[in-house]
């Protein structure tokens, strides 16, 4: 079994608890990230990188709210999780 299905099977079973801290968890991992967009100014580059990691956290949050498949939803924070971190990353080392 491959940790990503591992992975998804432990979020499946406890989906309730899962759902609730990935709530937390990647909205405050989105609102650093976009903390660290702005610091670098609000050009057009800037707030392209801002309305993606907002999108991206807000789908999560809308997949939780309405109910989606367990896969879906654990799928929707994987890549709002690798969103968030690349901005970080790009903003805070590169740019």
């Amino acid at each position: 079994m491959t940790l990503y299905q591992k992975s998804l099977q432990d979020f499946q079973k406890g989906y309730l608890g899962f759902a609730t801290l990935a709530i937390i968890g990647q909205s405050c991992l989105g609102g650093a990230a976009a903390m660290y967009i702005l610091q670098n100014g609000t050009s057009f580059f800037q707030m392209i990188q801002l309305a993606v990691v907002v999108i991206a956290c807000s789908f999560v949050n809308g997949a939780i709210l309405s109910q989606q498949k367990p896969k879906l939803v654990f799928n929707l924070i994987i890549v709002s999780v690798a969103i968030s971190i690349a901005a970080i990353i790009l903003n805070n080392f590169v740019l």
